[in-house]
C-alpha cells in the first residue's frame, strides 16, 4: 500500500491548483503572515496517513510531500495494489492528476482518496478513484484490508514542525529540541457552523476519540518521551480541556510520575474557564490557541466567558495564547469591522490567526449559504482557503473589501503588539517570575526549562527585533528594549553577552531575509518516504 499526500510545489502558483499565497506553513500562512522576516515558519507533516500506517499491518510507504517526479517514480517502481491519496480541499487538482497518473503507471493499483477533499459534493465525477473515505480513515481502511477495526490504536512517534526559520535562521532539526505530536481524538464537539474540522467527522456533538482515559495517553505520552527525547506535546485535539476528567486523570499521572511536561492544547475558552490557573500549570498547558471569534457572536463555546481577561490571566501565568478570530461574520459590516478588529488586536495575544468566514463544502455554513443561494459561481476551490476573498455573497462587505480588510488585520495586530516573537518572550517571562520558586518541583523544573533560551538566544533575538524595528515603530522597539533588559536585569551577565554578541547576527540575518522576500523567495518542505512491514513485501 502506498499512503501519500499531494505533490508539491505548494507556495508557488502551477497549473495543479497550487497557490503562492497559500503556502503549506500553518504559522507564516494564517498568522504571522504580515510579519515579515518576523514571520515564525515551519512545515507540518501529513498527521493523517501517518496514523493509518501505524494502524495498519500491511506493507505500506508513506510518501509526503512528494515531488510530481518522485510521485511517478514510486508508482513505476513498486506494485502497489492499494494507493491511498490524502488531501484537503484546496488541492483537488493535484488529487485528479494523481489518480490519472495512478491510472496510467499502475493501472492495477485501486485509488482511495481521503481527507477534507471528501468533503467537496459530487467529488467522484471530478476524479478517477475507486473509493472516497468521508470522515476517520484508520477504522475504515483497517475494515478494508479485513483487520480488527476495533483494534486499540497505535500512535505514530510525530515531530511537531520542521525546518523551523526565525529571523531569517533555519534552525537545526535537533533530536528533543521540537515537541512531539499526540492526537488524543478528532472532531470537535462544539460543532460551530463554518468548522470543517467538526463537520468532516460527525458534526456537532461528536467526536471520535483515540484515546479514552489518561492514563492511556499517559502511557503513549510517556512513550514518546523515551523514542523522541521530548518534554512538550503538541496536543492535536480540537478542544482538549473540554474533557476535564481525561485531563485530571493524565494530571495525575504526571504527578505520580514526577512528570514536567510541557502541553500546547487547542481549548474554547469556556473550556478553559472549567479549570483554576493553578490546574492549567500543573497539568503542564504551556500553548493555549483559543477561539475569540467576536464579541457578538454566538457561538457557544464563548458563552459566558470575558475572552480578554482569561487571555490577559493565562498569560501572567506564562502560558502563551495563540487567538483566533474570523473576518466577515454574518453581522459584520464595513461600518464596524474596525471595531471587531480592533476588539481582537486589544486581546494582545502572543499569536492571533486572522481567516474569512468560509463556508467551505461539508460545513452546515455551506448547506445554509447553498441553500440561500448565496455561494458564488466560478469560484475555483484552489481559493476557498480563507486567506483571500470571499467566495459568497456577505449582505454587508463587498467581496473585494474582504481580502482588503483580512490584511489590514494581520497589519494592525502587528503594528499594535509587534512581532509575535517578542511577545512570547514577555509571556515566558512572566511565567519564570511567578514560578521559578514554586513548592511543586515539576512546575519548577518546568518553566526553568521554558526560560532556558529566554538568557541565551533569546536575548539576541530580542536586541535584533528592537533595532530593526526602532525605525518603522519606535512605540513597540521601546517596549521591545524594556523586555531586553528585564531578561538581562534577570538572568545577568549571560543574556547580556548573548543579546550583544548574537544580537547583531540575527540583524544581519534579518536584513538577508527580508530581500530575500522582496525577492519572492518561498520555501517547500522536503520529502519523507518511510516503509514499515516492508520485509513482508519483499519476500513475496
Amino acid at each position: 500500500m502506498l499512503l501519500t499526500s499531494v505533490f508539491g510545489p505548494y507556495a508557488q502558483d502551477d497549473e495543479f491548483g497550487s497557490r503562492s499565497m497559500n503556502p503549506m506553513e500553518l504559522y507564516h500562512n494564517q498568522v504571522t503572515r504580515a510579519q515579515g522576516a518576523f514571520s515564525l515558519r515551519m512545515f507540518h507533516r501529513s498527521w493523517g496517513i501517518m496514523m493509518i500506517q501505524a494502524n495498519i499491518s500491511v506493507p505500506c510507504t508513506v510518501l509526503d510531500f512528494p515531488t510530481r517526479q518522485a510521485f511517478a517514480r514510486e508508482l513505476a517502481g513498486n506494485q502497489y495494489d492499494v494507493v491511498g491519496i490524502s488531501s484537503i480541499i484546496v488541492n483537488v487538482g493535484k488529487v485528479r492528476e494523481m489518480c490519472r497518473m495512478v491510472r496510467q503507471l499502475s493501472p492495477r493499483s485501486v485509488i482511495v482518496v481521503g481527507g477534507h477533499v471528501a468533503a467537496i459534493p459530487r467529488l467522484e465525477n471530478m476524479i478517477d478513484a475507486d473509493h472516497i473515505v468521508r470522515g476517520e480513515g484508520i477504522q475504515w481502511m483497517r475494515t478494508y484490508l479485513g483487520e480488527d477495526a476495533g483494534a486499540r490504536i497505535r500512535h505514530p512517534e510525530i515531530v511537531s514542525g520542521l525546518h523551523t526559520r526565525i529571523l531569517g535562521v533555519r534552525l537545526p532539526d535537533r533530536e528533543g529540541a521540537t515537541a512531539a505530536t499526540i492526537i488524543p481524538s478528532v472532531g470537535c464537539p462544539m460543532g460551530c457552523n463554518f468548522c470543517t474540522t467538526s463537520a468532516f467527522f460527525g458534526g456537532k456533538g461528536k467526536f471520535v476519540n483515540f484515546f479514552e482515559t489518561g492514563d492511556e495517553l499517559f502511557e503513549v505520552m510517556e512513550r514518546l518521551e523515551t523514542s523522541l527525547k521530548v518534554q512538550t506535546f503538541f496536543v492535536m485535539d480540537e478542544n482538549f480541556l473540554l474533557h476535564r476528567e481525561r485531563a485530571m486523570q493524565l494530571l495525575s499521572r504526571m504527578k505520580r510520575a514526577g512528570k514536567s511536561w510541557g502541553l500546547a492544547v487547542f481549548a474554547s475558552a469556556n473550556a478553559v474557564r472549567k479549570y483554576t490557573m493553578r490546574e492549567l500549570v500543573e497539568l503542564g498547558i504551556s500553548w493555549v490557541w483559543m477561539g475569540l471569534e467576536s464579541p457578538r457572536s454566538s457561538y457557544s463555546k464563548l458563552h459566558g466567558a470575558d475572552t480578554r481577561r482569561v487571555t490577559r490571566e493565562l498569560r501572567e501565568h506564562g502560558i502563551r495564547v495563540q487567538g483566533s478570530t474570523i473576518i466577515g461574520l454574518e453581522h459584520h459590516t464595513n461600518d464596524n469591522i474596525a471595531a471587531e478588529i480592533d476588539y481582537a488586536v486589544a486581546h494582545e495575544t502572543d499569536f492571533h490567526q486572522f481567516m474569512l468566514y468560509t463556508p467551505v463544502p461539508g460545513t452546515p455554513l455551506y448547506q445554509e449559504m447553498s441553500a440561500q443561494g448565496r455561494m458564488l459561481e466560478q469560484i475555483d476551490l484552489a481559493d476557498i482557503h480563507g486567506q483571500d476573498k470571499f467566495n459568497f455573497h456577505h449582505a454587508s462587505i463587498p467581496r473585494e473589501d474582504s481580502k482588503r480588510l483580512l490584511d489590514w488585520a494581520f497589519r494592525h495586530d502587528f503594528e499594535q503588539n509587534g512581532p509575535s516573537l517578542f511577545r512570547m518572550c514577555g509571556t515566558l517571562l512572566q511565567g519564570w517570575l511567578r514560578y521559578k520558586h514554586d513548592p511543586d518541583a515539576r512546575v519548577r523544573e518546568r518553566f526553568a526549562r521554558e526560560a532556558t533560551n529566554l538568557k541565551t538566544s533569546y536575548s539576541a533575538m530580542l536586541w535584533a527585533m528592537e533595532k530593526r524595528c526602532w525605525s518603522g515603530n519606535r512605540r513597540i522597539a521601546e517596549q521591545i528594549r524594556l523586555l531586553r533588559r528585564e531578561v538581562e536585569k534577570e538572568f545577568g551577565k549571560t543574556a547580556r553577552i548573548a543579546a550583544r554578541v548574537g544580537g547583531p547576527l540575527l540583524s544581519w540575518t534579518v536584513r538577508r531575509e527580508e530581500r530575500r522576500l522582496r525577492r519572492g523567495v518561498t520555501y517547500e518542505p522536503p520529502t519523507f518516504l518511510e516503509r514499515t512491514h516492508w520485509s513482508q513485501a519483499e519476500s513475496c
